[in-house]
């Protein structure tokens, strides 16, 4: 085959014609205007949050969409077209350097919103976020209105339930540390509370668990764990000072559950979709030995040890 001039202003028109027919024609003829079952309009102070958004590059760094392959995010919602039926521009994304917001709202109360929004190092450590108080705090407060709605009614009502448990976080907190303590490990499943660490204390799971806190919990709990982390005073309640729980029968189970599961109300999120299993267990274990003095790793009931446990390492 010659390339003719005929030949190439032909063969474009035939690519420019398909990929506009799938991209742009197809899409327009086939994708419903009908809101979704989630959707509602947003209020004044969401779509200032939602300009505020927009303004500061956020959707540069953001998705708010999932798609049928992005089970890896551990969404619990594949994104439809009548989310969109009224965003203009819609703020889709095409960069994950970030989490994707599309179900945001809910996530984490409102206070952990705006430690973030100050210094996303507060509460996640290692973030590369850009700090952004420099809005000061009346524009925070619009963006954060913004981020629980995403997620139209499925966040309003996870949204409702972080302020539901917080308010019974703040009146345990505020009963005195016995009570806040008692308060904290009577919502964690029986079965838990009396799961020991099933993995032995050593040398290298501490150094792991120490990686880990520095990681992930620092922001929050402080360098020593006694709550003071620069997040503390944007927080309420305030992180869990390790330190009092000497003595008040913390077994691993309930620290790998809190972790897990993170405490809804507060600003402790959960950590099941970013650590796997051992480390979960490494960080507790090393809250346990290094703030708390006390830890029952490899205690019993614990059933056959992992492959990679040697006899040197349970000292047998």
């Amino acid at each position: 085959m010659r390339m003719t001039l005929k030949l190439i202003i032909y063969g474009g028109l035939i690519v420019f014609s398909s990929v506009l027919f799938i991209s742009v024609i197809l899409p327009w003829a086939t994708i419903s205007e009908k809101p979704s079952d989630i959707f509602r309009a947003r209020s004044a102070l969401e779509n200032e949050g939602r300009q505020i958004y927009i303004e500061n590059g956020c959707t540069y760094c953001h998705t708010q969409f999932v798609r049928i392959i992005d089970w890896g995010l551990g969404a619990e919602r594949i994104a439809r077209s009548g989310d969109y039926v009224r965003e203009q521009p819609h703020l889709l994304g095409s960069e994950r350097t970030g989490p994707d917001l599309s179900q945001e709202g809910g996530e984490h109360p409102d206070d952990w919103h705006m430690a973030h929004y100050t210094n996303p190092r507060y509460v996640r450590p290692e973030s590369i976020m850009p700090a952004f108080q420099y809005l000061g705090k009346e524009k925070i407060k619009a963006l954060i209105a913004y981020k629980q709605a995403l997620g139209f009614r499925d966040a309003d009502f996870r949204v409702a339930r972080q302020r539901y448990w917080k308010a019974k976080a703040t009146e345990a907190y505020q009963s005195g540390p016995v009570k806040n303590v008692d308060w904290l490990h009577s919502m964690v499943p029986e079965p838990w509370g009396k799961l020991a660490n099933p993995y032995p204390t050593t040398n290298v799971n501490l150094k792991r668990g120490h990686r880990i806190y520095e990681s992930f919990c620092i922001g929050c709990h402080g360098p020593v764990g006694d709550g003071m982390g620069p997040a503390e005073p944007y927080l309420y309640p305030p992180p869990l000072n390790f330190t009092i729980l000497k003595d008040r029968g913390v077994s691993g189970g309930i620290l790998y559950y809190q972790i897990m599961n993170g405490i809804t109300g507060t600003a402790m999120p959960y950590f099941k979709r970013e650590l796997e299993s051992e480390k979960i267990w490494d960080v507790g274990n090393y809250v346990a030995v290094t703030f708390i003095g006390q830890s029952d790793a490899h205690g019993q009931p614990r059933g056959i040890d992992a492959a990679y446990i040697t006899p040197e390492k349970v000292g047998k």
